[in-house]
């Protein structure tokens, strides 16, 4: 079901492309964009769209529902949005207009940026114009044209138009001084050497292990144990590329309670174990 009230000035664009199986295989790509100067009785509802929307207020106010949820998105914000499940958009009733940036787009890459934005959880989020609208340029400019260039680059744009969203929502988290994500990242940096846990970790922040870990996925994409891993390993690497210390000594100075333990962890990661990484590093003389 889709229904809808195009109440929009002339100047008002919509671009739609059909994309092949190609384009459709990459992480990230584009089925249409517009920039929409709508007046008060604008309205779209749907069912379902295969793909997300990000939105950008230019002017105006505009109000979003999906899932119980009602926002509004005021000038200077942005907001990404599965269209999988009953939405509806609209010019708010308290305002006159909803000038805004909007494109519809998919791929693994763009479902990977929804969980780090909080989806299905719909969260506006303040970024400025000249952060976006060079990536809408592009893709009004590159969407309907048929070429390896033009595909390369509406790609790039949706990746660079994600990117930004997330490091705009990261820096209003840090703006806080008490961000659990942040205190969490700290204590592992300062102690990966120790015997920690995720209780250790969850208590540093000061908040409990399961909510720890949602943060982590949410802000960061993976867990804090995960986070200590690949930090430990990442010291690792360091070490062997830059001084003689022996595996068993290194698994000691980056936390591991055995070499056995840490040659495994180190293989799984990398792909190779510790004494094979170590004879490829740039660092190495063999």
């Amino acid at each position: 079901m889709l229904t809808y009230t195009m109440d929009v000035e002339d100047r008002s664009r919509w671009l739609i492309s059909t994309p092949s199986e190609e384009v459709a295989a990459q992480p990230f790509f584009c089925s249409e964009v517009g920039d929409f100067y709508a007046r008060k009785r604008f309205v779209t509802e749907r069912d379902r769209k295969d793909s997300f929307i990000v939105f950008y207020t230019l002017g105006g106010c505009g109000i979003v529902r999906q899932g119980g949820q009602e926002i509004l998105l005021e000038k200077g914000h942005a907001l990404l949005m599965d269209c999988r499940s009953p939405q509806s958009y609209a010019t708010s009733p308290t305002r006159n207009h909803w000038y805004h940036l909007w494109t519809h787009v998919d791929g693994v890459g763009v479902s990977m940026a929804g969980g780090y934005l909080g989806l299905p959880r719909l969260v506006p989020i303040a970024v400025p114009l000249a952060r976006i609208q060079p990536h809408f340029d592009a893709l009004f400019q590159f969407l309907s044209q048929e070429s390896v260039t033009s595909r390369a680059v509406t790609g790039a744009a949706v990746h660079s138009l994600l990117t930004e969203l997330i490091v705009a929502s990261r820096e209003e988290l840090h703006h806080g001084l008490d961000d659990p994500v942040q205190i969490a990242c700290d204590f592992i940096h300062a102690h990966y050497a120790e015997d920690i846990c995720l209780q250790d970790i969850a208590g540093a922040a000061s908040v409990s292990p399961s909510h720890i870990i949602r943060l982590f996925k949410r802000q960061i994409g993976t867990t804090p144990h995960d986070y200590l891993m690949r930090h430990r390993i990442t010291r690792a690497k360091e070490l062997l590329a830059e001084t003689t210390l022996t595996s068993a000594a290194i698994a000691r100075q980056v936390g591991f309670a055995s070499e056995s333990n840490f040659s495994y962890r180190f293989t799984k990661m990398v792909g190779q174990g510790p004494r094979a990484w170590r004879l490829g590093s740039p660092g190495s003389s063999q």
